[in-house]
């Protein structure tokens, strides 16, 4: 039985830096030697990121209470980890809803009613009743809709939300699943002349994506949406003579799941961590990452393609999540992959920098709304975590 990722959404913060800008923000905070302030600039400038967007107003105009700056040139006390998770709380569960609400008013042929599980990803904050329980109340969804929360799980966890939502489908063919994932790493940003930190803070961004799964066949869904369409027209009018449209609504399009495929690598454990700390959450990523990623690639990608008897040079499309650039040159450089393969997440990457689990549905998106897609493509979409995790997973163009 076939299962579809029928629509992806997205959302990111109103205030956004240029990359440029916070290089300079970061250099006068961070550190007064002038080979720290080099390292920096080289960090910003070959990190392939133009802007990102962040929770952080504290230089708009219009600003709540700022967390780290009181003017640009005024550094306030390090805010600690309960601090950071009340704006966590705020801020997320306005991205979830708007998230939820988007991907049932995009998907034809479904209802706030429809929806029967909730899985919500992120490692970047906690509260409870958490994020499943707020998207069920803000939708008036059903209060026997399926919850869960994917926590602290890092970049790769849209693929374990993914998968848990493939399983429900084919247990139910009846199942909507929203998988919603929402990461505001800029929170956790700190001012040191440690490396780590200054890497995670030239990288990391907040945003959130989601994507809604079912096993209903897309023309059937748009059917359903002209049917109600239809029935919508007639209760409006007494008088009006009202008709189902000649064709179903125009639809995008939507992804068949393929198989997925996760493995571990023998070393990366201590190069990427993910910790909580008394002043916010700390990232540990090394600069060995890359190359890591780059020698265990090949048989992780290879064992996903000899299930589903498909080579990696008769895949066009590979949404590979960019935790950074040297992450997408050794991933290309390693497959042998054409330059315009990746495309898709250098723009994400140059847009919005790296928002943990929420990148590689961006990434998705991106290629969906590409005028080039043929119906059968295969998609290769892939994510890197703590551990080091690899996963992979692998998609077909309906």
């Amino acid at each position: 039985m076939p299962v579809y990722l029928h629509a992806l959404e997205t959302s990111v913060p109103d205030s956004s830096y240029s990359q440029e800008w916070a290089c300079e923000l970061m250099q006068r905070h961070c550190s007064e030697r002038k080979g720290v302030r080099r390292i920096i600039r080289s960090i910003y400038r070959n990190s392939g990121i133009e802007t990102r967007h962040s929770v952080i107003d504290d230089f708009d105009e219009d600003a709540q209470s700022p967390l780290f700056f009181a003017d640009p040139e005024t550094l306030l006390p390090t805010p600690g980890t309960h601090t950071r998770n009340e704006v966590y709380t705020r801020e997320a569960k306005r991205h979830f809803e708007a998230l939820a609400r988007g991907l049932v008013e995009k998907t034809p042929g479904v209802q706030p009613s429809d929806v029967t599980h909730v899985i919500t990803v992120s490692c970047t904050g906690f509260f409870a009743p958490g994020p499943d329980y707020h998207v069920v109340r803000a939708l008036g969804l059903s209060g026997s809709t399926q919850r869960y929360h994917l926590g602290f799980m890092g970049c790769y966890a849209a693929f374990q939300g993914l998968r848990m939502a493939e399983a429900f489908c084919r247990n139910d063919p009846r199942a909507v699943v929203l998988v919603l994932c929402v990461e505001l790493c800029t929170l956790h940003l700190r001012f040191t002349e440690n490396t780590d930190d200054l890497i995670a803070g030239a990288v990391f961004a907040d945003g959130g994506a989601g994507a809604l799964v079912s096993a209903r066949a897309p023309d059937a869904s748009a059917h359903a949406s002209a049917q109600a369409s239809a029935q919508a027209s007639d209760h409006a009018s007494d008088h009006a003579s009202a008709h189902a449209p000649d064709h179903a609504p125009a639809r995008g399009r939507v992804l068949e799941f393929g198989s997925f495929h996760t493995d571990l690598t023998e070393e990366g454990e201590e190069d990427m961590a993910w910790t909580i700390g008394d002043d916010g959450f700390r990232m540990k990523l090394s600069t060995y990452v890359p190359q890591i990623i780059e020698s265990n690639l090949e048989p992780v990608v290879g064992a996903l393609l000899e299930r589903a008897g498909v080579r990696a040079d008769e895949i066009p499309w590979w949404g590979i999540h960019p935790g950074g650039r040297a992450i997408l040159d050794r991933v290309e450089e390693s497959m042998a992959l054409r330059p315009e393969a990746l495309e898709a997440s250098r723009e994400v990457l140059r847009r919005y920098g790296n928002m943990s689990s929420a990148t590689v549905l961006f990434v998705l998106k991106q290629i969906l709304e590409s005028g080039d897609l043929q119906r059968d493509d295969p998609v290769l979409a892939m994510a890197f975590g703590p551990g080091l995790t690899i996963e992979t997973g692998l998609f077909r163009v309906r």
